[in-house]
C-alpha cells in the first residue's frame, strides 16, 4: 500500500506530488494519457503561481524557459496597465506554454522520488476506514492511504464518488486551435484587429510558443455541440473563419484543435472521506483571465502540506477539512468573476455599455488594483481567526538581512520568522523551521507561516505563539 495515489498527471497533480514528497510521502501519480499532451490550454502563471514556484526554489526554472508579462486588469477583454503598489515582489506573470509547465513539475516530482505511470485510466474505487482501492482499466488494482481525483473536469473520481457538481452548462462555444495560415501576418492582423471591434471572442496569436509561423486561434462556435469531447474538424474551423471574420486566412496543418463552453460547475465537496478533488476535478469554468491552471496549481499548495501531515500522523484535528473550507470559496469566486467577464464579452448593446462602464471604472488606481489581485489570486485570504491584519493572507517574499523570506520556503515546512530573538517553536522544530532575522518591510515583531506561506500568527506573545502552533500543527513532540 502507498500513502498516496494522485489520479492525473497534470499541473495540479504534479504539483501536488511535489508538495507530499516533500513531507516524505510516497505518491504514485496515475495518468490516463501514454504520452504528454502538446495541447496547451494554460498560457501561464499569474503573480500567485510565480510565488508559489518561487517558495519551492522552482523559479529559475520557469524563468529560463518563459517571457515575463505585465497586463494589470485582464478582466472580461479590458486590458489595463499593470496597477502600481500590488502587494507581491512578483508583480509579473509567465507565459509558459502548459506543456512546458507539466514537463518542470514531472521532472520535479520525480526529482523528489514520486512515481509518475502513464497509460493508467482509472475505472472505479471504493474506500473503506483504512484506505482506498482504485481499480484500473486493465483491472489490475491498486491500494493507497488516500486518494486524490486531479482528472480534470469529467473526473471519473468525481463521478465514482458521486458528488454532486452543481452549476450552469454551456451558454455559448468556442472553437481553438494551433495552426499555420497562408495569409501574411499584416493582414491577419489587420482583419483581428477590426474583427475585435465587436466581436472579443475572436483572435490569433502568432508565432505561439515560440513556433515561427504557429497561429493560435479563437472564433465563436456557431452553437453549443452536443459532445464537446469531439474536437472540431478544420473544416469546421475555417467555415466559423469566414463566418466570423470574411476569411479563413488560408489556415492549414493543425497542430491541434478544440473547443470549449463557458459552463460552471463546482463540486459540492472537495472532500469524501479518503478522497479528495482538486483542480478541474473540483470546478470548471471559462478560461477567461486564465485563471483555471493557476487555480489548480493552488488548490495542490493548500493540500499538499495538510495531506501530508495527516499521513504523517501530526495533523491536528480538522485539519485535513479546512481544504475544502478554504478552497471551496476561492473557486466560487473564480466562477462568479468568470461569469462575470463572459458577460463583459457579450455582442449585445447591454454588454457593450456595462464594457465601457467597467472599462472607465478601471482607470481608478484601486480598482484596477482589485481587480488585478482577484485575477493573480495575490488577494486571497483565508479565516484562521481574528486578529493582526496579515492572518490568513499569504506574505509577499519580503527582503530579510540575511537574504529573502521565499529563500527559507524551499523544503515546504511551517516557518516562525522572530525580529525579536526571544520567541521558541520547541516542540514542533520537526514541523516548523525558526529563523531569527529582520526586515525593513514588516511592521510586525513575528509572524508565523504555515507550509503554503499564508500567515497563521502575527504578534510577540509566545503563550498565544503556541495556541497557533497547536491549532496549525499539532500536539508538541517531547
Amino acid at each position: 500500500m502507498t500513502d498516496v495515489i494522485v489520479v492525473g498527471g497534470g499541473p495540479t497533480g504534479l504539483m501536488l506530488a511535489c508538495e507530499l514528497r516533500l513531507a516524505g510521502v510516497r505518491v504514485v501519480v496515475l495518468e490516463r494519457l501514454a504520452e504528454p499532451t502538446r495541447q496547451s490550454r494554460g498560457r501561464g502563471l499569474h503573480a500567485r503561481s510565480v510565488e508559489v514556484m518561487d517558495q519551492r526554489g522552482l523559479l529559475d526554472r520557469f524563468l529560463a524557459v518563459s517571457e515575463k508579462f505585465q497586463v494589470g486588469g485582464l478582466f472580461g477583454g479590458i486590458i489595463k496597465p499593470w496597477p502600481d503598489r500590488l502587494d507581491t515582489a512578483h508583480p509579473y506573470g509567465l507565459a509558459t506554454p502548459q506543456p512546458v509547465t507539466e514537463r518542470l513539475l514531472d521532472e520535479r516530482a520525480v526529482e523528489l522520488g514520486a512515481e509518475i505511470r502513464r497509460g493508467r485510466e482509472v475505472a472505479g474505487l471504493s474506500q473503506d476506514e483504512d484506505g482506498v482501492t482504485v481499480e484500473l482499466a486493465d483491472g489490475t488494482r491498486l491500494r493507497s492511504r488516500y486518494l486524490v481525483g486531479c482528472d480534470g473536469g469529467r473526473s471519473t473520481v468525481r463521478k465514482r464518488l458521486g458528488v454532486g457538481f452543481p452549476g450552469e452548462p454551456a451558454r455559448v462555444e468556442t472553437l481553438l486551435g494551433d495552426m499555420e495560415v497562408t495569409e501574411d501576418p499584416a493582414t491577419v492582423a489587420a482583419v483581428v484587429e477590426e474583427v475585435r471591434k465587436t466581436q472579443l471572442r475572436f483572435g490569433a496569436i502568432a508565432d505561439v510558443d515560440g513556433n515561427e509561423g504557429l497561429y493560435r486561434i479563437i472564433v465563436p462556435a456557431e452553437e453549443v455541440s452536443e459532445d464537446r469531447t469531439t474536437a472540431p474538424t478544420l473544416d469546421e474551423f475555417k467555415g466559423r473563419l469566414r463566418a466570423v471574420a470574411g476569411t479563413d486566412f488560408g489556415a492549414h496543418s493543425p497542430r491541434w484543435l478544440s473547443r470549449f463552453g463557458d459552463a460552471t460547475r463546482q463540486a459540492e465537496r472537495y472532500r469524501v472521506g479518503r478522497v479528495l478533488l482538486a483542480g478541474d476535478a473540483a470546478h470548471i469554468h471559462p478560461p477567461t483571465g486564465g485563471q483555471g491552471l493557476n487555480l489548480g496549481v493552488q488548490d495542490a499548495f493548500n493540500l499538499g502540506w495538510k495531506l501530508a501531515a495527516e499521513v504523517n500522523g501530526w495533523a491536528p484535528e480538522g485539519l485535513l477539512d479546512t481544504y475544502h473550507t478554504e478552497r471551496h470559496p476561492v473557486g466560487a469566486a473564480v466562477l462568479d468573476n468568470t461569469r462575470a467577464q463572459i458577460t463583459l464579452l457579450g455582442t449585445d448593446p447591454g454588454a457593450t455599455a456595462l464594457r465601457e462602464l467597467f472599462s472607465k471604472l478601471m482607470d481608478f488606481e484601486e480598482v484596477n488594483r482589485y481587480v488585478t489581485e482577484m485575477i493573480t489570486a495575490v488577494g486571497v485570504r483565508y479565516d484562521v481567526g481574528e486578529g493582526h491584519d496579515l492572518l490568513g493572507r499569504r506574505l509577499r517574499d519580503v527582503r530579510l538581512k540575511r537574504g529573502r523570506l521565499y529563500e527559507l520556503t524551499h523544503a515546504g515546512r511551517g516557518l516562525l520568522l522572530d525580529q525579536t530573538g526571544r520567541l521558541s517553536v520547541t516542540g514542533w522544530a520537526d514541523r516548523v523551521d525558526h529563523v531569527v532575522d529582520v526586515s525593513e518591510e514588516l511592521d510586525v515583531p513575528a509572524i508565523l507561516l504555515r507550509p503554503d506561506g499564508h500567515v497563521a500568527w502575527a504578534g510577540e506573545d509566545q503563550q498565544d505563539l503556541l495556541s497557533r502552533l497547536r491549532q496549525w500543527f499539532g500536539a508538541p513532540v517531547g
